[in-house]
């Protein structure tokens, strides 16, 4: 049975590909259709026909990388809104970067109604096929049942989330460690799925080896040294295999490259911004005529303390009794400007100077209040590892992340981040910063306490937006 479902598996990765394939080869069709009933008599040196193949290739190029940066071909895994949306994104990236081609190729600025109606139909066909195939994948391989083995901490936080896909994971059984290997042996043999939680290691390693031994698919939760294990560099001086652990963060190139991609990116995000900008801090000042920032002591790198920069969104004294407040979805200390500021983001837009000064980046983890570092360290030791790199305006954490997830969980987030660092990372986490804006989850508010195993994230959370006095 257990062969038979990894053989299934390998059908279902295939049907995956083939999907990704026939939608790649959708959109090609449509930009081939456009380009020679509308552009291509148009260039200035018109080429073969070898040419119009090329420029067909690199459409085809360039939407998979969009594909790629937005996660926009993992049918049965995110959701269809998720899908759709990563594909109209980039659909759009793909169409922006394509007419600045054909307007080079042909020494003027084109016609840009063909383009736009190529993306309309492009994102008509998206729609379609994301339910079509996602329909598919679903029919063809359900949910499988889950056996969830724990140990010293019950699994319901995680059950919960689970019971939010139930079209993926479908735990029936919680069984703990202490039952013993002989009857999680018989229990997992005849599990369709195994999920090892929080489990300590040497009896983990017990339950993987065996899942291994019997094609058993299983699913674990993570501990920091298997984040640390992961950024491990592999070398093959001896015959003996070895991990090399440098731990030092990012190298000096890897510092250089991304702090020259930072003055860059923030230069031309000012420029670009600087209108929002000025309209933003004269709507604050009209409005109750207070202060159009508010600063903050943050902790960067290494520890170092800074002041971020951010439009006021809340009356003046916010919280005078010094104490924070989580803030609420239609907090009534949240003025009209500022939730509109809180809707479009444009209140993170002064953190830009922040990363042009130096004591941020673009990508990074989400610097801290520094009574917050030092309550987390308590609490969490490993808390200060996040500190090996600047503090960034996105992140993996607050991308992968949740307004509500705990501080341990980002944490970890975070440290993948940090362990799996390449410019090509920050690049796409920009690129997934754009297609979180449009989801509504990661604006969501503190409407009820949601407790977590370590810290929650209301102390988290409770002055990233609110300390303002």
């Amino acid at each position: 049975m257990a062969l038979r479902q990894k053989r299934k598996e390998l059908y279902k990765r295939s049907l995956r590909v083939l999907f990704s394939l026939f939608l790649i080869a959708a959109h090609t069709v449509s930009f081939a259709y456009v380009w020679l009933n509308y552009y291509f008599q148009g260039m200035a040196a018109p080429f073969f026909e070898r040419g119009n193949w090329l420029l067909y290739a690199v459409y085809a190029l360039l939407f998979i990388v969009f594909l790629f940066c937005f996660d926009g071909l993992k049918y049965g895994l995110y959701r269809r809104p998720n899908i759709i949306l990563s594909q109209v994104l980039a659909t759009l990236g793909t169409a922006f970067i394509t007419y600045l081609q054909i307007s080079l190729l042909s020494l003027r600025f084109v016609a840009v109604l063909p383009i736009v109606c190529m993306v309309l139909v492009n994102i008509v066909v998206s729609i379609v096929f994301t339910f079509v195939s996602d329909g598919i994948i679903r029919v063809l391989f359900p949910a499988k049942k889950m056996l969830v083995i724990c140990d010293n901490y019950p699994p319901d936080q995680l059950l919960r989330k689970m019971r939010g896909r139930r079209d993926k994971y479908v735990p029936q059984e919680v069984v703990n460690v202490s039952e013993g290997m002989e009857v999680l042996s018989e229990k997992m043999l005849n599990a369709e799925s195994v999920l090892i939680y929080d489990v300590h290691s040497e009896m983990r390693n017990r339950l993987i080896k065996f899942c291994f031994e019997n094609d058993i698919r299983a699913y674990s939760t993570t501990k920091i040294s298997d984040i640390l294990i992961r950024g491990a560099e592999r070398i093959h001086v001896f015959d003996t295999p070895l991990l090399l652990y440098r731990n030092i963060g990012l190298t000096m190139e890897q510092r250089f490259f991304k702090r020259l991609m930072d003055i860059v990116v923030s230069l031309i995000m000012l420029i670009i911004a600087s209108p929002f900008l000025l309209i933003s801090a004269l709507a604050i000042k009209l409005y109750d005529g207070g202060p159009v920032f508010f600063l903050q002591d943050r902790c960067t790198i290494g520890g170092k303390v800074f002041k971020i920069h951010k439009f006021r969104s809340m009356i003046v004294d916010a919280e005078k009794d010094n104490t924070p407040h989580p803030a609420e979805d239609r907090d009534p200390r949240i003025t009209p400007v500022g939730r509109v500021l809180r809707a479009t983001r444009l209140d993170e837009l002064p953190q830009l100077i922040d990363i042009l000064m130096g004591n941020m980046s673009i990508v990074g983890p989400r610097p801290e209040r520094v009574e917050h570092v030092e309550k987390y360290t308590a609490e969490i030791p490993e808390f200060s590892y996040r500190l090996k790199v600047r503090g960034g305006l996105t992140g993996y954490a607050q991308l992968y992340g949740k307004y509500n997830t705990s501080a341990y969980d980002k944490l970890q987030l975070d440290l993948m981040y940090i362990q799996n660092y390449s410019l090509l990372l920050d690049i796409r986490l920009i690129l997934l910063t754009v297609k979180i804006m449009f989801m509504k989850e990661s604006t969501e508010g503190f409407d009820e306490p949601k407790g977590t195993p370590i810290l929650s994230a209301e102390e988290e959370n409770s002055s990233e937006e609110n300390k303002e006095q």
